[in-house]
């Protein structure tokens, strides 16, 4: 069965407003006001809450070993800030569900492999109306590894009932291309992220620039 496995945030979805929000408000909770950027800083949202965490703290000008205590005690209170507001800013990237409607009409199977926590990936999924469309879900909790190591990946491909050798990984960080790598397995990279077509220098399969696209990029991958 072919079966395409997406990365959540910044592939399926814009998440960053809601995570920097989240991040801003471990240090608006110690009276250090916001230091991070929604627009500037997208990227540091998608590389999760500890980058984020960490590039608040430099900014406050915090030394290496305080940085490394601060990221580790609030990195707890960011999942619960993210918790209690995880849609507000949230949206999904365009045509994704009319797409997944396609890909499922066409036969493919569909899965989710995140470093979300699981508890919050499902949540979100469910927020945004597209929980139905996937056979299985692989959080960053889920395993005792996480991505890039690719025991998450190969999991999400069983549970949606596929097999590795007749599958992809789309995806949106270099994390996602050492995951694909790593499983011997195609790798689409969005085009539309922080970085647009210069996500080319990690050297996917292919670049995806709209989800329209998404059908035909996955044939000529996967046979």
């Amino acid at each position: 069965m072919r079966t395409i496995i997406f990365d959540l945030d910044g592939t399926l979805a814009d998440t960053s407003g809601d995570l920097i929000a989240a991040a801003n408000a471990c240090f608006e909770a110690r009276g250090e006001g916001a230091p991070l950027d929604p627009l500037l800083d997208q990227a540091t949202g998608f590389a999760g809450g500890r980058a984020m965490l960490r590039l608040g703290a430099e900014r406050r000008g915090l030394d290496a070993g305080a940085i490394a205590g601060r990221v580790e005690a609030d990195f707890t209170r960011l999942l619960s800030f993210y918790d209690a507001a995880i849609d507000h800013h949230t949206t999904l990237y365009p045509d994704v569900v009319a797409v997944l409607d396609e890909l499922a009409g066409a036969g493919w199977r569909l899965g989710v492999c995140t470093n979300k926590p699981e508890a919050l990936a499902h949540k979100l999924l469910r927020r945004l109306g597209i929980a139905g469309h996937f056979s299985a879900m692989v959080g960053a909790d889920t395993l005792p590894v996480r991505k890039p190591d690719p025991a998450p990946y190969r999991r999400a491909v069983a549970d949606a009932g596929g097999s590795v050798a007749q599958s992809l990984l789309v995806g949106d960080t270099v994390t996602d291309r050492e995951t694909a790598r790593a499983a011997g397995v195609p790798c689409v990279l969005v085009g539309f992220g922080p970085e647009g077509a210069g996500i080319r220098r990690l050297e996917p399969e292919a670049l995806l620039p709209h989800y329209r696209d998404l059908p035909e990029i996955a044939r000529s991958l996967v046979g």
